[in-house]
This record gives structure tokens, C-alpha cells and sequence, in this order.
């Protein structure tokens, strides 16, 4: 009989422990499943909640501590105790999942043969009042996923998946050990930045995996107030830029004090059109702040990547 593990990477937020438990056990599955959460070394009473969590009744809720903080560390742990199961669904602490959602990653991966699967997240701003600027073409940044009503094959990045609700065939990672989420593309503690899950994405695409969206996937994504900034999406874009300069822009022959110059153009055009929009109040003003900010990253990644190799050559 297939398993399937139910897995939760959590950090400081034991307060959400016993609700999200409980609407992890009140799911169904036609196979046997197991709920599984990884303490990323957590400093509030999250390890005394999940040992009570624990011992209640229903589907059996096994816990481990992992010492090194990141989020990486944390899922990778998760895919090394999940190794025995047949299906490994991630979802975040942050989140509800509501019915169907097991059911349905273990629907498409056992019977329409996809190897990966992910699902709807919908935003909650139910303790959180949404801000007037956040426009819905911003969503997608908190993690907001919703390509629609109907299943599909996923075979471009335009409709990505994240863990945030997302299921893996196990074996293709008894397959290939070396597949794993990437340490580069770290998040530490509550700050800004990561992108693990995105690169995750990105390398199953290059393998051709088969990944599946199915819509009854469905988690409630808790907001919390200090992303709903506009500094946050600054901070996320720079960062995501600064990784992408840095490990995975292509070495350009052409450079301009170590950095190629339509990077730089690039980043000049769309501060101009940032200080534009931002004088004449037009709509979008923060999505193409965000577009300078993430071009400001790659300039100041490739950079850096520049200098290390110099040292590296200078060993």
C-alpha cells in the first residue's frame, strides 16, 4: 500500500501549531498518510506543542528538530524522512489547508502519473487588512497561486508552483540524491528573500518532469503585517536579483568595471520609469519600483560573483 507524508517546516510559531494540525488530521486519502513536522530549531515552546500534538488522536503526527536554521536545511530534512513514502506534500506553517488537498496530489501522482503537483493558494486577510496599494498583480509575491479551475500539465515557468502547496513522487529524489533544494537560495529566520522552491521548480522544468496543477489543492495563506510593506517587495525583488547575478546569470564576455552594461542600462531605464510613475501617481508605480530594485541586485550579484572568482583565480 503507497504512503503519502504530510510535511511542515515551522519556526517560532507554535501559537499555529494546533489549528494547523487539525486541519492537516481532518483531511481524507484513499491511501494512509502521516503528518510530519520539521522544528528548524525553533527558540518558542514549538517542540512542547508538537509532543502534545503527538499523542492526540488521528492520523499519527511525527516531529523532528532540525539544528541547522534555514529553510533549506529544514525541507531537505523533510525529503530525507520522507524517503520511505511515496508522496511528500509540502505545505507551510503559515497556512490551512482545506479538504481535498491530499486527496487530490495523491489522485494525480498515482493515477495520472505526475511527478510533481502543486495547487491554489489563496490570500488571508481575515486578521490582516489587505492595503489599497496592493494590487492583485502583486499577490503572486506572498505566495499566491491560481491558474484557474481546471487541471493541466505544467511545461513553462509562466505558471509556477510553490511548496508553499506543492507534492513530489518520492523517487525522484531516491533517484538522484544530488536532487535537493539548493543552499544558495537560502531564507534564515523571518527575513526576506529564499527562492529555494522556485529553483526547485525551475530544475524540474529543465528535467521535463511532469508537473501537474490541479485547482482542488487548495491552502488559506495567513498574511502577516510585516509583508505588507512596500520596503518588503523592495527587499524581495533586490534579493532575488542579487541571486540571480550571482549564481546563475551567464558569464558575459563584455563588462564595464566587472559588470556587464545593459545590466546597468537596465536598471537605469527602469528607475526612470519608477520616478515617473511615482511623480504622476500612476497605477503599478510599486510593481516597476519592484523591476529597479530586482535590476539593482543583479548588478551588485554579478558583481560579487566577479570578485570571488578574481580571488579564487588569486589562490
Amino acid at each position: 500500500m503507497p504512503k503519502l507524508t504530510f510535511a511542515f517546516c515551522t519556526f517560532n510559531r507554535a501559537d499555529r501549531l494546533e489549528k494547523l494540525v487539525a486541519a492537516m488530521r481532518a483531511q481524507t486519502c484513499p491511501i494512509p498518510f502521516e503528518i510530519l513536522a520539521i522544528n528548524n530549531n525553533s527558540s518558542d515552546s514549538t517542540a512542547e506543542v508538537l509532543a502534545h500534538l503527538a499523542q492526540l488522536p488521528g492520523p499519527p503526527l511525527r516531529w523532528v528538530t532540525e539544528p541547522v536554521q534555514g529553510i533549506v536545511a529544514a525541507r531537505n530534512r523533510g525529503i530525507a524522512e520522507a524517503l520511505d513514502s511515496d508522496i511528500l506534500v509540502y505545505i507551510d506553517d503559515d497556512e490551512i489547508p482545506l479538504p481535498g488537498l491530499i486527496a487530490a496530489a495523491a489522485d494525480a501522482i498515482l493515477n495520472e502519473g505526475a511527478e510533481c503537483v502543486g495547487g491554489r493558494v489563496e490570500m488571508d486577510f481575515s486578521t490582516v487588512p489587505r492595503p489599497a496599494w496592493l494590487e492583485d498583480n502583486l499577490l503572486g509575491f506572498l505566495a499566491a497561486v491560481d491558474h484557474g479551475a481546471d487541471a493541466f500539465w505544467i511545461g513553462d515557468a509562466s505558471t509556477p508552483i510553490w511548496t508553499a502547496n506543492v507534492a513530489y513522487d518520492m523517487r525522484l529524489f531516491r533517484s538522484d540524491p544530488t536532487l535537493r533544494f539548493d543552499k544558495r537560495f537560502d531564507r534564515v529566520g523571518n527575513v526576506v528573500g529564499g527562492g529555494s522552491d522556485a529553483i526547485m521548480f525551475r530544475t524540474l522544468l529543465e528535467r521535463r518532469a511532469r508537473i501537474r496543477y490541479r485547482p482542488e489543492m487548495i491552502v488559506l495563506h495567513a498574511v502577516e503585517e510585516w509583508r505588507l510593506t512596500r520596503s518588503y517587495f523592495l527587499k524581495l525583488h533586490y534579493r532575488a536579483g542579487l541571486r540571480q547575478g550571482q549564481f546563475r546569470m551567464p558569464d558575459y564576455s563584455r563588462k564595464l568595471l566587472g559588470v556587464p552594461p545593459f545590466l546597468v542600462g537596465q536598471f537605469l531605464r527602469h528607475a526612470f520609469r519608477t520616478a515617473i510613475m511615482f511623480a504622476t501617481g500612476r497605477q503599478g508605480r510599486v510593481r516597476q519600483a519592484m523591476n529597479a530594485s530586482n535590476a539593482l541586485g543583479a548588478i551588485i550579484g554579478y558583481s560579487r560573483r566577479v570578485k570571488n572568482n578574481q580571488s579564487g583565480a588569486l589562490a
